[in-house]
């Protein structure tokens, strides 16, 4: 019986709204169909997707494993931003998952333990028939990879390149994520959000959940000058 997603002694979880339900593809439906299709008997060996920060990489990342825990799979996230001063042991046996999902892989390229650690696990997975997620900031050709034997093995899945949402998608997904939370948000307060908030998506919905809980707390709907009261704005 699956205990659902591995999680770690050290404090990484996943986010309750990191799903792919309430996650706006925009040009990434492929991508999404992919990751979701993953754990099939016909899916993926293996996925590289990389984009900018802020993209939604670490969303999709997550969202991969709330779909693990959903079909009664063991899956695994790892953010390298945050456990990348550790030694690699994590990797140890990741093999006895169904789904490893490595985040931020840029920040430990060049370090000699954890590329052949990666390098290793990456090798027990294929063997295994088991299932690989990794992200990064970078193509993997455009990342300054020491051991060439872990370079070869990223371009062997599909690599996706994470696309911006353009205006328009980007009022669409916030809308997306007020529904998500039960919230009212009318056109108006959300294109005024859009304009005066913050570019990067996942600053945005950090803004809309703050709103959400100072709405709750003042018994307010969400309107214009509300929101210019409880961000300062």
């Amino acid at each position: 019986m699956s205990t659902g997603p591995a999680q770690l002694p050290l404090g990484v979880g996943l986010r309750d709204d990191a799903t792919f339900g309430n996650f706006l593809p925009g040009d990434n439906a492929a991508l999404v169909a992919k990751l979701r299709a993953q754990l099939d008997d016909d899916g993926e060996a293996f996925i590289y997707l990389w984009g900018a920060p802020g993209s939604g990489r670490s969303h999709l990342l997550q969202a991969a494993c709330h779909e693990a825990s959903a079909r009664d799979r063991r899956a695994l996230y790892l953010p390298l931003d945050d456990l990348g001063h550790f030694p690699p042991h994590m990797l140890e046996e990741i093999e006895r998952l169904d789904l490893v999902v490595i985040d931020d892989l840029d920040t430990v390229v060049g370090r000699k333990r954890w590329e052949e650690g990666l390098f290793h696990g990456f090798n027990r997975l294929r063997d295994a028939g088991k299932r690989l997620v990794i992200a990064a900031s970078a193509a993997p050709r455009q990342l300054d990879i020491q051991l060439p034997d872990l370079a070869s093995r990223l371009s062997w899945g599909m690599t996706f390149h994470l696309q911006r949402l353009d205006d328009v998608q980007r009022f669409e997904a916030l809308q997306l994520r007020a529904r998500s939370r039960g919230m009212q948000l009318p056109d108006e307060v959300a294109r005024y959000i859009l304009h005066r908030g913050p570019r990067q998506l996942n600053e945005l919905f950090a803004t809309l959940e703050r709103l959400d809980r100072a709405s709750l707390s003042a018994q307010r709907k969400l309107t214009i000058p509300f929101v210019k009261q409880a961000l300062g704005w």
